[in-house]
């Protein structure tokens, strides 16, 4: 219920922000200029909330509305780094000449390095690469092993991505000549992003037996969710929504079932299961990941999901991954398996809130099915 009307993370980055705004305010009020700059802020952080509900976000473009977005995001952070250097500038007073240099330096560090993260996620965001995966599947008939199949996921065609720079990303899914292509869903980002242009972009995919794919949840956003479907019949994409389709490779079949994007915390694939050919081999097209203990349940195979981004900004400290998306998902980044079911999550290509990778660099995966 939370998810639904945007409690987590929307709202609680929005007290977040304004509570350390207060606490700046409250430290510097003898500063005119930090007031006028707190009441900006409060427009950037509110608006930057509302925008996340349909019926704001339509009365702006699609540009204004996503950078309005992204300064909300890193506004915060910035109020956090600065929130600290002041806390720690004002200690240094207390302590002796060299450790007051040593706090002075660290307050300036910390001011400086939301910035500097930021700028450093900006220019990774489209060094995107090739994911290779070789993915286990018991009593794999000999004709399927070694089947490749490369995923295109979470493209977020936006003012965050150029075409020119996903064009570049079909050109590297085309040269791994897979057997089969897929798009695990979020083309766009929102309503007004170019989806004409992603499409055409993905028209561009080139594999021997087609191109399948899923919904994801930007596609319920933006309200295009049968128009996706249509257009890519047109193109040659077949987007399976509560639909399974059968291909054959010498003479074994494999079934390839897809939904479309499975709201938060419901009841997971609800009929998916007469989707299963009985006996064969079943590949789940997922956009979100945490379907994947039902699908198991349910007798798939294998679920090829995206949805997470790997967490998009992701920090590893003492072996643990620390990320939004862990939030959401235990099945953020790669292949987990759990008895003879596998699920595989790919980073995705683009981003979303904030033009950055930080940790979960963007991918184009290559998937190899093998007998065990």
């Amino acid at each position: 219920m939370l998810y639904r009307v945007h409690f987590f993370p929307g709202f609680c980055l929005l007290v977040l922000g304004l509570g350390i705004q207060f606490q700046i305010v409250r430290l510097l009020a003898e500063r005119s200029w930090v007031r006028l700059a707190a009441g900006f802020s409060t427009v950037i952080l509110v608006l930057g909330y509302l925008l996340e509900f349909h019926r704001v976000e339509r009365l702006f473009p699609a540009w204004w509305a996503t950078w309005i977005e992204c300064a909300a995001l890193v506004g915060t952070l910035c109020l956090a780094g600065c929130y600290l250097a002041i806390l720690l500038w004002r200690k240094a007073p207390e302590f002796r000449p060299a450790r007051r240099g040593l706090l002075k330096a660290a307050a300036a560090g910390l001011a400086i390095a939301p910035v500097a993260a930021a700028c450093f996620g900006i220019v990774k965001r489209d060094r995107f690469r090739i994911s290779e995966v070789s993915i286990p599947i018991p009593n794999l008939p000999k004709d399927l092993d070694g089947l490749r199949m490369v995923q295109v996921t979470d493209i977020h065609l936006s003012p965050f991505l150029s075409e020119a720079d996903f064009a570049r990303a079909v050109d590297m899914a085309n040269e791994t000549r897979a057997h089969l292509a897929l798009v695990t869903g979020d083309l766009i980002s929102r309503r007004g992003d170019p989806l004409d242009a992603c499409l055409g972009q993905l028209a561009r995919l080139r594999a021997d037996a087609g191109v399948l794919g899923c919904l994801g949840n930007h596609e319920v956003y933006a309200e295009a969710e049968d128009y996706v479907t249509s257009a890519g019949r047109r193109i040659g994409i077949e987007f399976l929504r509560g639909e399974a389709k059968q291909l054959r490779f010498g003479a074994a079949t494999i079934n390839f079932a897809g939904v479309d994007y499975q709201r938060f915390q419901t009841h997971y694939l609800v009929g998916a299961e007469r989707l299963i050919v009985p006996g064969g081999v079943n590949v789940l097209l997922s956009h979100n990941p945490d379907v994947f203990p039902v699908a198991a349940l349910k007798g798939y195979d294998l679920t090829i999901a995206g949805h997470t981004h790997g967490g998009q900004v992701d920090v590893e400290i003492l072996h643990q991954h620390l990320n939004v998306a862990r939030y959401f998902t235990p099945y953020v980044r790669g292949l987990y398996r759990a008895g003879n079911s596998s699920v595989y999550v790919s980073t995705g290509i683009g981003t979303i809130g904030v033009p950055i990778r930080l940790g979960a660099p963007p991918e184009v995966s290559l998937i190899r099915l093998c007998a065990i």
